[in-house]
C-alpha cells in the first residue's frame, strides 16, 4: 500500500489529467473501457423498431448515442435482461436476447449521423434477479415477490449484466460465481443470528443464499497479445431493507469478494466458481474492474469497519483515477461535502467504477455528464432522456 500522501498526489494528478470535456481524445495506443447502468433495459424497450427493424426507443437511442460518441473498446452494460437459463444463452435467438438486440439494432446502427459502435464479441450469461428461491427471504408472509428471489427481481434475468467487446473474449478461461453460497465467505456479514448478527435468515435459508445479488464474472480478453480480466458485478444497493441491513450486508460483501479475489492466497482459498475451479486471481495479472457497484467513498458511516468501496479503491493492487464531469460539479450538493460532487456518477453520489489494476498505465478517464450549457445535455437531462446513472470510461496503456 502506497503512503497516504503519496497516494492522495496521485489521485490530483490522474484527476487533473481525467477532468476536461464530455470525451477526451485518447492516445492511439490506449484501450478504453467503460460501465454503462442503463435503467431497465428491458427486451420489451429493445423490441420497438421502425420500419426498418432498427431500435426505435427514444431512451435507448440516446444511450447509444452516447456510446457511440464515448466509442469504447470494452463496456459493461448494467440493468439489461439476462437469459434466464444457459440454454437461453446457447440458442443466441436474436429475437429474445437483449444483449445482442442492443448491440444490433442501435449500436451498430448510427444515431444522429454519428459513427455505428461494431462490437464482435459479446459476453451475457444468467443473472440471480428473479430466480425464485421458494423461501420468504424478506418475511412479508409470501414467498413469491421479487425480494424472495435469489436477486431482486421481477422476473428471472431483470436488471443483468452483459459485457460487448472489440476484442476476443477467452471464454475457454471466463470463470462465473453466480451459485457460490453467501455462508462460503469466512466472516460473512449474513444476518443468519451467528456470532451476534441478527437472527433475519433461518437455517433453510441461510444454507441456500447465494452471495451475488446478479453474478460475478471474471472475463479475459486477448488485447494487442495481453490477457485482461474484466471483473463485472453490479451488487445489490445497501438500502431497502430495515434494521438487519441485509442489503447493507450483502453489498459489503459481494464487494469484498473482489477484494479476497485479488489478494488471492488464503483470502481466495473459500472462492469456488460455478464450474467448481477454487482461488482467485492469477499473480501479476492484468485486469479491470467494471460495473455499478452501489457503494460510495463519502456517505455514511463506515460500520463494518470501512467503507465497502474502501476494499477496492484501497486495494494495494487497485488504481482508482476518480474520474470527474463539469456536469455533475453542477449539481445540488446534497451531502456538503466539498470537492466532492464532480465524482459524482449519478444524482446518488459516486456508485459506477472503472478501476485498473496498478499494472496498466492509465492516461485517461472519465464521466459523460455534459454542462447544463452544453449542446449534449439533452442526453442527460433527466433519468428518462438516458439513464439514472452515467457513462463512466478510462483509457490504459498496456505495458
Amino acid at each position: 500500500m502506497l503512503p497516504t500522501t503519496i497516494r492522495l498526489m496521485l489521485l490530483v494528478v490522474i484527476g487533473s489529467r481525467c477532468a476536461a470535456g464530455e470525451v477526451d481524445p485518447r492516445p492511439e495506443s490506449s484501450i478504453r473501457f467503460a460501465t454503462f447502468n442503463i435503467q431497465e433495459l428491458s427486451l420489451s424497450k429493445l423490441q420497438q423498431v421502425d420500419s426498418d427493424g432498427n431500435g426505435a426507443n427514444p431512451q435507448v437511442r440516446n444511450c447509444a448515442e452516447i456510446l457511440q460518441r464515448v466509442r469504447p473498446d470494452i463496456v459493461l452494460i448494467n440493468e439489461i435482461d439476462a437469459p434466464s437459463s444457459r440454454e437461453d444463452v446457447d440458442i443466441v435467438n436474436p429475437a429474445g436476447n437483449a444483449a445482442l438486440m442492443f448491440r444490433n439494432k442501435y449500436l451498430a446502427v448510427s444515431q444522429r449521423t454519428l459513427w455505428p459502435l461494431e462490437f464482435p464479441d459479446l459476453y451475457i450469461a444468467p443473472s440471480n434477479t428473479g430466480v425464485p428461491t421458494g423461501h420468504d427471504l424478506d418475511n412479508d408472509g409470501k414467498t413469491d415477490g421479487p425480494a424472495d428471489s435469489f436477486g431482486f427481481g421481477r422476473y428471472p434475468g431483470e436488471y443483468g449484466m452483459a459485457l460487448l467487446s472489440r476484442f476476443p473474449i477467452q471464454t475457454e478461461g471466463v470463470r462465473t460465481f453466480r451459485k457460490l453460497l453467501w455462508k462460503s465467505m469466512p466472516g460473512n456479514l449474513m444476518p443468519d443470528g451467528s456470532q451476534g448478527k441478527p437472527a433475519f435468515y433461518n437455517v433453510d435459508e441461510s444454507n441456500l443464499f447465494r452471495l451475488s445479488s446478479k453474478s460475478h464474472w471474471d472475463v479475459p480478453l486477448l488485447i494487442n497479445g495481453n490477457v485482461v480480466h474484466v471483473l463485472c458485478s453490479h451488487p445489490t444497493p445497501p438500502v431497502f431493507d430495515g434494521d438487519e441491513d441485509s442489503n447493507g450486508r450483502r453489498n459489503f460483501d459481494e464487494i469484498r469478494f473482489w477484494s479476497d479475489y485479488l489478494t488471492g492466497g488464503e483470502s481466495a482459498q473459500w472462492i469456488c466458481d460455478d464450474a467448481g475451479k477454487t482461488g482467485g486471481l492469477k499473480p501479476g495479472s492484468h485486469f479491470v474492474i467494471l460495473g455499478d457497484l452501489n457503494a460510495e467513498p463519502v456517505r455514511g458511516d463506515a460500520i463494518y469497519g470501512q467503507r465497502s468501496i474502501d476494499l477496492l479503491i484501497r486495494h494495494r493492487l487497485v488504481f482508482d483515477p476518480a474520474p470527474k464531469s463539469v456536469g455533475a460539479e453542477e449539481q445540488p450538493n446534497k451531502l456538503g461535502l466539498n470537492g466532492y460532487l464532480p465524482f459524482k456518477t449519478s444524482d446518488f453520489g459516486r456508485l459506477d467504477y472503472v478501476l485498473p489494476s496498478r499494472s496498466l498505465r492509465t492516461v485517461g478517464c472519465g464521466v459523460f455528464w455534459p454542462s447544463s450549457k452544453s449542446p449534449l445535455y439533452f442526453l442527460v437531462d433527466t433519468p428518462q432522456s438516458s439513464s439514472d446513472h452515467r457513462l463512466v470510461w478510462l483509457d490504459v496503456e498496456i505495458p
